[in-house]
């Protein structure tokens, strides 16, 4: 679309995500942004009324997609049997993971907005958040296990916690290197193969 078609909302957006994804959320300026448009400040606040609502409004839609799938894969997850859940495990830990690589390269600049350029804002922990609820959901499939029979050693918490935590520090990897989509499948495939593996020899299975 050339600048001339585009709406007043949709040229602050575009001067905003650029911005914002060179100078990161702390170091961008509003001014800048302002000045680039060649608007008055009085006439952007009509927009927004500040620069952690600009922000939002150009990722809080991806931000809350992402946390919403990764929670309902879990919460569908511990709804089923306790006979079925090994058995599905993979699959839909695997249908999760793909949907949310797929939906990031739908929406590249944003999510690279949040995983690369967030800091000081609320959606800077992304991350920290899905770690959180794969450790919740990592103790309750243990849970699983040994009213199954089949107990998982305990695992310590720290241990956990950087497993879980580079486990997805690699996957969004895939999405900051921007490398091709059939890659990123690729290698995405293969990361699962890995850590799947090994969480199922640290828990026993």
């Amino acid at each position: 679309m050339t600048e001339e078609r585009l709406t007043t909302l949709e040229r602050i957006h575009r001067a905003a995500r650029a911005e914002f994804l060179e100078k990161g959320f702390r170091s961008a300026s509003l001014r800048s942004i302002v000045k680039s448009l060649g608007m008055t400040t009085g006439a952007f606040y009509g927009y927004y009324k500040s620069k952690e609502a600009l922000f939002e409004a150009l990722v809080g839609e991806h931000y809350r997609y992402l946390i919403t799938r990764f929670t309902d894969a879990q919460r569908q997850f511990a709804q089923l049997p306790c006979e079925r859940q090994p058995e599905v495990l993979v699959e839909l830990s695997g249908a999760c993971m793909f949907d949310m690589l797929h939906y990031a390269y739908a929406h590249l600049e944003a999510c690279k907005l949040i995983l690369c350029c967030a800091e000081g804002t609320r959606f800077a922990g992304l991350i920290d958040e899905m770690v959180a609820i794969e450790e919740e959901s990592t103790h309750a499939y243990q849970a699983v296990l040994r009213a199954l029979g089949r107990p998982s050693p305990a695992i310590d918490p720290a241990l956990e916690h950087i497993l879980i935590t580079g486990m997805f520090h690699t996957f969004f990897e895939l999405i900051i290197h921007e490398m091709p989509l059939p890659d990123a499948e690729n290698y995405l495939r293969e990361m699962r193969a890995f850590y799947t593996t090994g969480w199922m020899k640290i828990m026993g299975q």
